[in-house]
C-alpha cells in the first residue's frame, strides 16, 4: 500500500505533495514502483495533530480521488469522517482505512451500505493527545481485545468478515516498547483470523532505536516491513514503495528456496 498524503503537516515530511497536482504525480510514481493499493489521506494523524473538518478534508482529497479512480488500481481513502466516506464510496473508492475503526457516529452505518473493504485500526486516545499519555499494559492483549469488540460491532451492522482488515496502529498512543512488542508478537494477532495491515514506515519508534531523523529511516522502515510480512502481515503501508518492493522480492525468493 503506497501512501499518498495531501496535507501540509504529515509527520513523514512529504510536504511536496500538499496539493492535488503533486499528489497525483506522486501516486503515479508509486504505481510505477509497484504499489498494489494507493492510500489517499488529507488529514495528518501525527501526534499532536489538530482535527480537520470533513469539508476541508474533501477539498484536499476529492480531486486526487477523481483522477486516481481512472486508474486500474485499488484506491483507499484514509479517513474517519463519515461524510467523506460516503462521498468517496459514491465515487467508487474501494477501501475505507479508518484510524478510529468506525467509532465515529454514523461511520458503521455509512460503510455498511456499500461493499467496500474496510481497515480497522487500533488507536489509543486520539492524535491530539495520544502520545501525552500512552496506553498502559500489554499492547498485544489490548489490541486483540479492541479488535474483537470492533469486529463484533461491524458484524452487527451487516459488515461481512471478508471485508475487514485490521491494523495494530504502530505509533498511535503506544510506547516504543509496546510498538516493538506488537512486531515481536505479531503472529498472535493472526488469531483474529483476519488479514493484517501494518504500517511501520518512517515511524518515530524506528528513530528512537536508530537515532535517525524521519527522512533517514528508509533502511529501518524496510527492515520493519520485512519482519511484518515474515510474521504474517498481508499488507504493508509504506512511503518508499520501490525499495520495499525490491526487498520483498528478495525475501520471497529466499523463502521459496527448499
Amino acid at each position: 500500500m503506497g501512501i499518498v498524503n495531501v496535507t501540509p503537516d504529515s509527520f513523514s515530511n512529504d510536504r511536496a505533495f500538499q496539493n492535488a497536482t503533486e499528489a497525483i504525480k506522486h501516486a503515479e510514481q508509486l504505481a510505477l514502483e509497484g504499489a498494489n493499493i494507493l492510500d489517499i489521506g488529507g488529514e495528518s494523524s501525527r501526534p499532536g495533530a489538530k482535527p480537520l473538518s470533513h469539508e476541508e478534508e474533501w477539498e484536499r482529497v476529492g480531486p486526487v480521488i477523481k483522477e486516481l479512480l481512472k486508474w486500474n488500481l485499488p484506491i483507499s481513502l484514509d479517513t474517519y469522517h463519515p461524510q467523506s466516506m460516503r462521498k468517496a464510496l459514491e465515487a467508487g473508492v474501494d477501501i475505507i482505512n479508518d484510524i478510529w475503526a468506525l467509532r465515529q457516529p454514523q461511520a458503521l452505518q455509512v460503510v455498511a451500505g456499500y461493499g467496500c473493504g474496510v481497515c480497522l485500526m487500533h488507536m489509543h486516545a486520539e492524535p491530539s493527545n495520544m502520545q501525552l499519555s500512552p496506553m498502559q499494559g500489554d499492547a498485544v492483549l489490548a489490541v486483540s481485545d479492541f479488535f474483537k469488540n470492533r469486529i463484533q460491532a461491524a458484524q452487527e451492522h451487516g459488515i461481512a468478515l471478508n471485508r475487514l482488515v485490521v491494523d495494530p496502529g504502530i505509533g498511535f498512543g503506544k510506547s516504543v516498547d509496546q510498538n516493538f512488542s506488537l512486531l515481536q508478537r505479531q503472529k498472535e494477532l493472526l488469531n483474529l483470523q483476519l488479514p493484517l495491515l501494518v504500517g511501520w514506515s518512517r515511524k518515530s519508534s524506528l528513530g528512537a532505536v536508530t537515532g535517525l531523523e524521519v527522512t533517514e529511516r528508509l533502511v529501518p522502515s524496510i527492515a520493519a516491513a520485512l519482519l511484518a510480512v515474515e510474521r504474517g502481515a498481508a499488507v504493508v503501508r509504506v512511503h518508499d514503495v520501490a525499495f520495499t518492493t525490491a526487498a520483498l522480492k528478495i525475501w520471497k525468493c529466499a523463502s521459496a528456496v527448499g
